[in-house]
């Protein structure tokens, strides 16, 4: 692993200094989000200092210099963040997922060489995604062996943080036809990394395509994944959590906006029967039932991320196999509720928002319409009939859900 160098030795984080960061962090991409969006600013500035915070370092292990956080401090820092930036907090999804499957997955030497690297503020990203195939999550990305080590041929599309990051984990396909992914360095001679997303929201999340040219791939740089396409685990439900906290977080900031506009700019209807806008009853109701919507979102995420919490403190503490993959089932289905209600939240608050607001509140130069862009684009990534489905063959017929690494 001839591009690997040790991380320099730094005091290990506390969990409640990095969140105390992430509030002021988020505290500041409030006042910067809607000008990003407008110009499209990939947000590299963010970035930086995300690694100079060591904010990638609150669920690494405390043994390797990580804050040791639980799965309730990731999904709190993510609503936090979204709140400020759903770009931002969606672009680092893929570094605290990499920090989860290594610690499930990954050989002790892999722990050994990558946890301690992302507990000093190095950033690891994904690639995953690929169009066609018959089905979504198919594969033709190709890791081939050549001599003692192995050569990464594909494209990756949808590659969220891709060009944020300082390593990226690239799923693909052994000669066996086995899951794999290859761990390697970002700057890698044959990766391309490009900025060409343009999606209608989230739209600084550098959601591009990845090109790999006959990319070098060292032995210890393999993630054996295969393995674990046959068993329950906990990792499945990662992702979908943090997606449910940035949901979460979008609803969050379109109530802020909400409330900004109802105090600041609304003027009341003659016939409201009051003087001020920010006493018109139906404003009122229309506030509160917004308000009910992001609290009954935020409490259900972080009841879900207990539970997720719970399922990974048996797997990594080497409880029994059946009880660990008894609790991960249990933090799936959590999960899925959670998304159910955070997706509804997202959309329904950030639309009205224009229920406040009126006609003025659609001014491009206002862009309060980025949160509704935001949820309607982030909430694309799974299809929630098939959580609906899911919940509902477990309640109806005790179907436990499907093991995949996406749910």
């Amino acid at each position: 692993m001839t591009e690997l160098h040790s991380a320099r030795p730094l005091d290990t984080p506390e969990v409640g200094e990095l969140l105390t960061a992430t509030r002021e962090l988020s505290a500041r991409l409030t006042t910067q989000s809607s000008a990003r969006d407008a110009g499209r600013t990939l947000p590299f500035d963010v970035f930086a200092e995300i690694r100079q915070l060591r904010l990638g370092a609150l669920r690494v292990p405390t043994a390797v210099g990580g804050a040791g956080g639980s799965w309730v401090d990731v999904a709190q820092h993510y609503i936090t963040l979204a709140r400020g930036d759903a770009s931002v907090a969606q672009a680092f999804l893929g570094h605290v997922v990499f920090v989860e499957r290594l610690r499930l997955m990954g050989t002790a030497a892999q722990q050994h060489a990558f946890l301690p690297l992302a507990a000093a503020g190095y950033l690891f990203s994904g690639a995953a995604a690929e169009r066609g195939g018959q089905f979504r999550g198919e594969l033709q990305t190709r890791l081939t062996a050549e001599g003692d080590h192995f050569r990464l041929n594909g494209v990756k599309y949808y590659s969220t943080g891709a060009l944020f990051g300082d390593w990226l984990k690239i799923r693909c396909l052994n000669a066996d036809n086995q899951l794999v992914s290859a761990i390697v360095p970002a700057n890698r001679p044959g990766i391309i990394r490009h900025d060409d997303w343009n999606g209608m929201g989230q739209r600084c999340t550098a959601s591009g395509t990845t090109e790999l040219h006959n990319v070098w791939v060292d032995k210890a740089e393999v993630l054996m994944m295969e393995p674990w396409r046959t068993q329950r685990h906990h990792a499945g439900a990662t992702a979908q959590i943090i997606h449910c906290a940035i949901d979460a977080g979008i609803a969050l900031a379109a109530l802020d906006d909400a409330l900004e506009f109802a105090r600041q700019h609304v003027r009341p209807v003659k016939e409201s029967g009051v003087t001020k806008g920010s006493e018109d009853p139906y404003l009122l109701h229309t506030v509160g039932e917004m308000s009910a919507h992001c609290r009954v979102a935020q409490a259900l995420v972080l009841s879900a991320a207990a539970k997720l919490e719970k399922a990974a403190a048996a797997r990594f503490a080497g409880q029994p196999t059946t009880l660990c993959e008894q609790l991960a089932a249990e933090a799936s289905l959590a999960v899925a509720e959670a998304k159910t209600v955070s997706t509804r939240a997202s959309l329904t608050v950030s639309q009205w928002l224009f229920d406040i607001g009126g006609a003025s509140a659609t001014l491009r130069t206002r862009n309060l319409d980025r949160h509704w862009r935001n949820a309607r684009t982030h909430t694309t990534h799974d299809p929630l009939a098939y959580k609906y489905r899911t919940l509902g063959d477990y309640y109806v017929n005790g179907e436990l859900p499907p093991l995949t690494f996406s749910y």
